[in-house]
């Protein structure tokens, strides 16, 4: 099987619906947006190796390919459009492509996002996709917008993820879900459009991530640990164990936001009909930094920060 006949294969799903012209040309052309709008454009690469392992269940992987831009528009409040996928492949092994292509395609069905475009290439196994959105001009939930003295939300629960990797073949079904097949909280990202402030979603851990926020708004912020949601898995973890799950375990994919105090009963009444938990975890305050405290008000985790690839 060559190249183009992978592609027709695997991901052509014939006539475009959202571009004037879609998979098999040199460009995908984009119909001009609505007046008012604004695109938001995020990618994301994931590495076998390094975000899941050569032997993974290809559906997941082409889940979670998808899943991880998704999370960034939905921290943005952007409608999902379309995306490009580039794949690097040792060969072009037909089952794994069957595999991979469909859960790619069951999630971007989902979300109404329509792949356009992109490139294949013989190589280590690597995935990269750009996904682009649509969202009104001015409406974006940017990191630079959290202000002293709002609340701080998170939603779902955290830990999970890190949990299964720290479990490996003993994780359960559960905690591999939370893993191998994030969900994106792009709903939700909508729905704070003219809710929340500040948003970021919880990609690298909880800690690091809101110290982006922080900085970016030239704030600190102070997390309330009890108030934390752990998935139910931590509860099996060593107590000492759960900080480091929760607050800087990573690929929770939730929303982290900040909102003012006022908005507290508009955003507590989302989660009904979103079917999402949403836990009030602390406040922005004047300063830099973020402080983790305990029960008692003593400040805890120090240490912990996001994950970087290169440090």
């Amino acid at each position: 099987m060559g190249e183009f006949e992978l592609i027709s294969r695997f991901f052509d799903r014939g006539p475009a619906r959202r571009s004037e012209l879609g998979v098999g040309d040199d460009c995908a052309i984009l119909r001009a947006q609505a007046p008012g709008t604004t695109l938001a454009v995020a990618t994301d690469m994931l590495v076998a190796g390094r975000h899941f392992l050569a032997s993974a269940d290809p559906a997941s992987v082409g889940h979670k390919a998808l899943a991880v831009n998704l999370s960034d528009l939905a921290a943005m409040g952007a409608r999902p459009l379309a995306f490009t996928l580039a794949l690097a492949l040792p060969d072009a092994d037909e089952r794994w492509l069957e595999g991979f292509s469909a859960g790619m395609f069951a999630l971007a069905d989902q979300h109404d996002c329509e792949l356009i475009g992109g490139d294949t290439t013989r190589g280590p196994l690597n995935v990269c996709i750009t996904v682009l959105g649509e969202l009104p001009v001015g409406a974006a939930l940017r990191r630079d917008r959290a202000e002293p003295g709002d609340d701080l939300w998170v939603s779902g629960e955290l830990g999970g993820a890190a949990l299964a990797v720290r479990l490996g073949e003993a994780a359960l079904p559960a905690e591999r879900a939370r893993l191998d097949r994030p969900q994106p909280r792009v709903a939700l990202g909508l729905a704070l459009r003219h809710l929340a402030r500040a948003a970021i979603d919880v990609s690298d851990g909880l800690v690091g991530d809101l110290g982006h926020v922080c900085e970016r708004s030239r704030v600190g912020a102070e997390v309330q640990w009890p108030a934390v949601p752990l998935a139910p898995g931590l509860a099996q973890s060593a107590a000492q164990d759960r900080p480091a799950l929760a607050l800087a375990g990573g690929d929770d994919y939730e929303l982290l936001f900040s909102a003012a105090p006022e908005n507290r009963s508009s955003i507590e009444a989302l989660a009904g009909p979103l079917g999402l938990r949403l836990s009030r975890i602390g406040r922005i305050v004047p300063g830099q930094g973020v402080r983790v405290l305990d029960e008692r008000g003593r400040p805890m985790a120090a240490g912990l920060h996001a994950y970087d690839h290169f440090a």
